[in-house]
Order: structure tokens, then C-alpha cells, then sequence
């Protein structure tokens, strides 16, 4: 049996707040709501909800499915707006350094999303792509996701390639899911990080998993569960202020794996998070009062990590070619780095 739509549960169990009786202390949330809620939604959408925020308990958020129950606890769901079934074109500009008829490559600025999700439904480079290339990219890849083989953090910048065929997502995303290791796919970041790596060239070799807030990920043991293995090479290319103590430096990072904040993870990870980094830098943030001004105010407004996707080189998925593509840096990051060089 089909389960109802968003819109259509809103109107089966519309606002109501539901009450736990007596005999329903020690039982789980989630399973006492199912019941409730019956045949209507099952035990795995309520789960759904929970973990969305969709459900309170006593006036909050309660987030675990789990959570036993106390007589007179107060339950209410508050049912999302039932989303599109796909993504709608919207004319967001595109910096588009190359595109053929199988795949277009951009230098996604900072800031913009790559794919509609939670909190960013619209808006994103997928509702900018779908308008830019028509119906050239229904079904690839995932209603979604429409011919996305790899990604950047909203708030990274840099050369992006996506698939506009089927043939072209398969083999680009073979290519993204080897990380190179056959030698046809290249990447090169650039980062701005606090301090300076001692050694001028050096290799991160630590496995990343969830952190405890399941947003962030952390260096894990390699025993554990969700360990996966992530390797970054880094360079630095420059040092800025004081030989003996820089206070940072322009580092370029190279992936061998391709891991969720991977670069920015790894270089916390080893003492010297990126700049503006808000999950992985904020033990880093008092060290902006020891710059000079106006370096210090612009260091403080900067709004973002400073990390920035300056290289991709791939084989093209028809002629096999190499094909190798460059962005410079955004001019916010750019006028960072000139005030880093000017102490």
C-alpha cells in the first residue's frame, strides 16, 4: 500500500498534539507514535521525522526515535512542505569554462550550493545547470542530483565538472570513485591555513568518521566502524610573516581520496585549520587579534573557509583526452592572501 505524500498526511492527521497515556511510560517514541498514527505512516517514516526535527516532545525537539516515553509527555508532528519532485531550472549565472555535449565544467563560486537539500531546496548549482542545459540532464545521475559526480562545501570554490549524458556520468564517475590512482583524474586545492607545516611538503594519512554532532566528520581509529581511509598530500607555497613563527601560510593540498571535508579535517588535524573555517578553526579564532590592521578586521569578516578548488584534470568520457581546467582565486580570497602577504 502506497504510503501518503507529505500533503496529503497533513490533511489525515492535520495539527493535532498527542498525549502519552499511563500505560505508555517505558515505550519508545517511535514505535508508540506508529501506533498512533496508524495505517497512515509507518515506523521508518516517523523515524524519518524525528531525525528531521519534525517531532517534538514537551514543546522541543527530542532527535532520537528511541527516547522512552514518561506518562503526560505532550507529542506533536510538524509535517515539512511536501517538495518537488525535481529540482526547477532558475537562472542563477554560471562562470562556465568549458562545455560540450557531454559534460560542462564551472568555477562554482563561493557560497552556492551544489545540490537541493535540507534548508536549501532552491538556489543551488543543480537549479542553475537544469536551466542553463534543459532537458539534457533528466534522469543522470538522480532526480536530485542531475549529472553530479563529485562536489565542493558550499562555502569552497572552484573548477566542478558535470555530466550531461549517461555515457559521460559513468565514466566521470568511475573516474572520481578510483581518486586518480590509475592516473586520469587530478586534483589540486588551494588553502590558506593558521600557521605553517614545518616541513615544505608532507602526506596526512589519517581515516575520517563521523564526529559526534554527525555533521562533521574527525580523524577516527582505523578500527572503527565508520573509518574510511583518506590521504592528503600537501605543499606549502607560501609563508607569511615571520620566518621562525608564520602566522599562516598558502598550502596546496592534493587528494588521493575523496572523503567529506577531507582537506579541511586533515589540515585541523595536524595544527593548521583554514582560515575562516567555522566547524574545524575555532580554536584557531583568537589567533586573528595578533594580526595588524586592517588584516585583522578583513580576517575577522572573512565569511567562509579559505579553500578554493584551483585544478581538475580528467580524460574526457568519449575521446579520452586529458582535459585540464583552472580558476583562479575568488577575489575574496584573493584580497585575504594579499593582506597575509603584506605583514
Amino acid at each position: 500500500m502506497r504510503e501518503p505524500d507529505s500533503e496529503e498526511l497533513a490533511e489525515l492527521i492535520g495539527a493535532q498534539c498527542l498525549t502519552a497515556e499511563a500505560e505508555a511510560a517505558g515505550a519508545r517514541l517511535d514505535q508508540w507514535l506508529a501506533g498512533k498514527l496508524a495505517p497512515d505512516l509507518s515506523r521508518s517514516r516517523v523515524q524519518a521525522l524525528v531525525r528531521q526535527g519534525a517531532v517534538e516532545l514537551n514543546g522541543g525537539p527530542v532527535g532520537d526515535p528511541g527516547r522512552r516515553l514518561k506518562a503526560g509527555d505532550t507529542i506533536s508532528v510538524r509535517l515539512p512542505e511536501p517538495e518537488p519532485a525535481q529540482p526547477a531550472g532558475e537562472d542563477i549565472p554560471l562562470d562556465i569554462l568549458y562545455e560540450d555535449d557531454e559534460l560542462i565544467v564551472v568555477n562554482k563560486p563561493p557560497g552556492l550550493v551544489v545540490h537541493p537539500g535540507a534548508g536549501n531546496p532552491t538556489g543551488t548549482l543543480v537549479n542553475a545547470l537544469i536551466h542553463h542545459c534543459g532537458d539534457s540532464l533528466s534522469g543522470i545521475g538522480g532526480v536530485k542530483r542531475p549529472g553530479i559526480v563529485h562536489r565542493l562545501d558550499k562555502d569552497t570554490s572552484g573548477v566542478m565538472v558535470v555530466a550531461k549524458t549517461d555515457r559521460a556520468h559513468r565514466s566521470l564517475s568511475e573516474a572520481f570513485a578510483d581518486h586518480g590512482l590509475t592516473g586520469d583524474l587530478e586534483r589540486a586545492y588551494v588553502a590558506l591555513v593558521w600557521s605553517a607545516p614545518a616541513r615544505s611538503e608532507g602526506v596526512v594519512d589519517a581515516p575520517l568518521g563521523r564526529a559526534a554532532d554527525r555533521i562533521r566528520r574527525a580523524v577516527v581509529p582505523a578500527g572503527r566502524a565508520d573509518a574510511r581511509h583518506a590521504i592528503t598530500r600537501y605543499a606549502v607555497l607560501e609563508r607569511f610573516g615571520r620566518l621562525d613563527a608564520p602566522l599562516a601560510a598558502l598550502v596546496e593540498c592534493r587528494l588521493e581520496t575523496g572523503r567529506t571535508h577531507q582537506i579541511r579535517v586533515h589540515m585541523a588535524h595536524i595544527g593548521h585549520p583554514v582560515v575562516g573555517d567555522p566547524d574545524y578553526g575555532q580554536a584557531f579564532r583568537t589567533k586573528v587579534n595578533r594580526l595588524p590592521d586592517p588584516l585583522r578586521a578583513m580576517a575577522k569578516d572573512f565569511p567562509r573557509q579559505a579553500l578554493h578548488a584551483k585544478l581538475l584534470a580528467f580524460a574526457h568520457p568519449v575521446s579520452g583526452a586529458m582535459m585540464r581546467f583552472e580558476a583562479p582565486l575568488p577575489s575574496d580570497m584573493e584580497a585575504l592572501v594579499a593582506g597575509f602577504r603584506g605583514i
